[in-house]
């Protein structure tokens, strides 16, 4: 019996690396489809839509578009490439019946691109490879190809999977072509379309049959509460129909379909119908989840649950209690903190909340990234609050205690290659692979704990002058390494007392380590205001001023200079906290303190723990 397929749909997901040029693909494909009027003003990687991605140039939420090339409808899933939000590309995975695989033609294969690759090649989907900025002068094409025909062995594709087609493409250009020669590019991108038409398979046209459609995105809307989105594996679903979701833990609720709506180019529009293959949102029940099954209430069939990887870094978050709790912010009180972060479990799959006291949470997630982004969304909100360190989750494995390991890869120029190796083998990494490139650059693969990379990427950063590239993705849970692993090794110059720190007093710690903080700021007892020089902690008296007399002297028109506060970032004040401290984070500021603040308790603590070692 032959197989009725939907000729008239296509289903991919667009994979690669972090920067290898994903979102300004999908924009090339929007414009080139003619969805856009002449006149309508498009923005640079529309798909891009909130702040933090337009700024830092990279895609966290995976989004969806449709555009219709000869009469055929393809639906594309563009999806983000830090390791971090893998819980995003997995679930996509399940949605589409084939993948772009974006490579950089100078870069070639990265961690990401493996890590990918591999959730594509376990569903069995069909690749088109593309090799994208064609036009830089220090492209190789056919290097690169080679090194994707490597990778694709080493994940053990089968032969089908092997005979991929492959795009050579300049996105930002708006060109592609079957040809590697960067000077034969057609002028627009047909034979990318013509490939996705070609090699894509259609999804089987199962209409007739009982309806299912598995929800692998979650949207929110405050006019229609949650909507699923997610693709009709199997039949028809219409409006004002009753149906039956099936839930993930084996219960049954009933609901009707208030709205289904259909994606063209940027847009949502309200249909009336969705068949099997199609990729729609639905909304009308409140409360559904990722990996959850619609079907008809008299044939109740669930899907296979998808799989999410769990998350491997988790952080304390508490209500903000400094002395200057309350000045900077909207939202202060714990139960503020706690709905906002309810809020965030609506969409967000790989993350998980769990209440540590009455005012203080465990939250977990994928990486530092994933976290620093939810604590930057939350202080852009209105919010304040204070974080702890990041811990990695151990987990118990068959009676052995686990930490996750992180698969590392580094470029650097050749003259640091000895310090790099030296730094990550002091970090319990175990070196896996070296391959010099001839241009004084080496490339490093590791395997290092991911504890061992809270913190690592400013002292890789000053160690490579800046020059060094790194890049790392979960790779596996292995047996628990002993011994302290990383960390920071110098202690803090603690403040003494609340106040405004003055230039006279930054003036005169300057030989006792590098501070923080500008003159004028407000401090208070137990802020961190800078970095000692030795591995104790110093309290310092940071807002002592300079004694006024009504004596002349000859020194009295010296000119103070001060040199450069440090001041960190989000990310790196992330990094930096060491076990007994917090990161306090307001709308405006972004402080680090002592959990004691007070000095005499903190030095009985850690005259205690001195006795404790010995």
């Amino acid at each position: 019996m032959s197989v009725k397929l939907r000729y008239d749909v296509r289903n991919i997901a667009i994979i690669a690396h972090v920067d290898h040029g994903k979102t300004t693909l999908v924009d090339e494909l929007l414009k080139q489809s003619g969805i856009f009027r002449s006149n309508e003003h498009v923005e640079e990687r529309a798909m891009d839509s909130n702040d933090i991605e337009r700024e830092r140039g990279i895609t966290i939420l995976a989004k969806n578009t449709a555009i219709d090339y000869k009469g055929k409808r393809i639906n594309i899933l563009d999806t983000p490439g830090h390791a971090d939000f893998g819980g995003e590309v997995e679930r996509i995975m399940k949605m589409v019946d084939g993948v772009l695989l974006v490579v950089d033609a100078y870069e070639g294969t990265m961690p990401q691109t493996r890590f990918v690759l591999k959730k594509a090649l376990e569903q069995n989907l069909k690749p088109i490879v593309v090799v994208n900025k064609i036009d830089k002068d220090s492209a190789r094409p056919e290097e690169v190809v080679d090194e994707v025909i490597d990778l694709f062995i080493e994940l053990g594709a089968n032969d089908d999977q092997l005979e991929f087609p492959v795009v050579y493409a300049s996105a930002i250009n708006g060109t592609a072509s079957l040809e590697s020669d960067p000077n034969l590019q057609d002028e627009n991108m047909q034979c990318l379309y013509d490939a996705i038409i070609d090699y894509v398979p259609a999804p089987v046209d199962n209409r007739d049959e009982p309806l299912q459609f598995q929800v692998a995105l979650l949207d929110y809307n405050d006019y229609v509460g949650r909507i699923g989105i997610g693709r009709v594996f199997r039949g028809s679903m219409k409006v004002g129909e009753s149906v039956s979701l099936m839930k993930l833990d084996g219960t049954v609720k009933n609901f009707r379909v208030t709205k289904i709506f259909g994606y063209f180019g940027l847009k949502r529009d309200e249909i009336e119908e969705a068949y099997a293959g199609d990729i729609v949102a639905v909304s009308g029940m409140d409360d559904i989840n990722v990996g959850e099954t619609v079907c008809p209430t008299e044939h109740q069939e669930a899907l296979p649950i998808l799989h999410i990887d769990e998350p491997t870094l988790q952080m304390t978050f508490l209500v903000n209690n400094s002395p200057f709790a309350g000045k900077e912010g909207k939202f202060v009180t714990a139960r503020k903190l706690e709905d906002r972060l309810m809020q965030q479990l609506e969409t967000d799959v790989s993350l998980r909340v769990e209440p540590n006291s009455s005012d203080s949470w465990v939250v977990s997630g994928r990486g530092e990234l994933h976290l620093s982004i939810l604590i930057e969304n939350l202080r852009r909100e209105g919010y304040e609050l204070q974080v702890s360190k990041p811990e990695v989750i151990i987990r118990n494995i068959d009676g052995v205690d686990c930490e996750p390991v992180e698969r590392v890869q580094v470029d650097v120029p050749d003259e640091s290659v000895g310090a790099v190796i030296e730094s990550l083998g002091q970090r319990k990494g175990d070196m896996v692979d070296m391959q010099a490139d001839g241009n004084g650059q080496t490339r490093l693969i590791f395997n290092v704990p991911a504890r061992g990379l809270i913190g690592y990427s400013t002292e890789f950063m000053s160690m490579t002058k800046g020059y060094g590239i790194i890049n790392h993705t979960f790779d596996s849970y292995q047996p628990m390494q002993k011994g302290k692993v990383g960390g920071r090794r110098n202690g803090v110059l603690v403040a003494l007392e609340n106040g405004q720190a003055t230039a006279y007093s930054i003036s005169s710690l300057e030989d006792r380590g590098t501070v923080f903080i500008e003159p004028g700021t407000e401090v208070y007892g137990g802020m961190i205001v800078g970095e000692n020089s030795r591995e104790n902690d110093l309290t310092v008296n940071i807002t002592k001023a300079k004694a006024q007399t009504n004596v002349r002297s000859s020194t009295k028109d010296q000119t103070v200079t001060l040199k450069k506060a440090r001041i960190m970032t989000l990310e790196e004040s992330l990094e930096y906290l060491s076990d007994d401290e917090y990161l306090e984070v307001t709308p405006e500021s972004i402080r680090l303190r002592k959990k004691e603040l007070d000095k005499a308790v903190r030095e009985k603590a850690a005259r205690k723990a001195k006795y404790a070692e010995e």
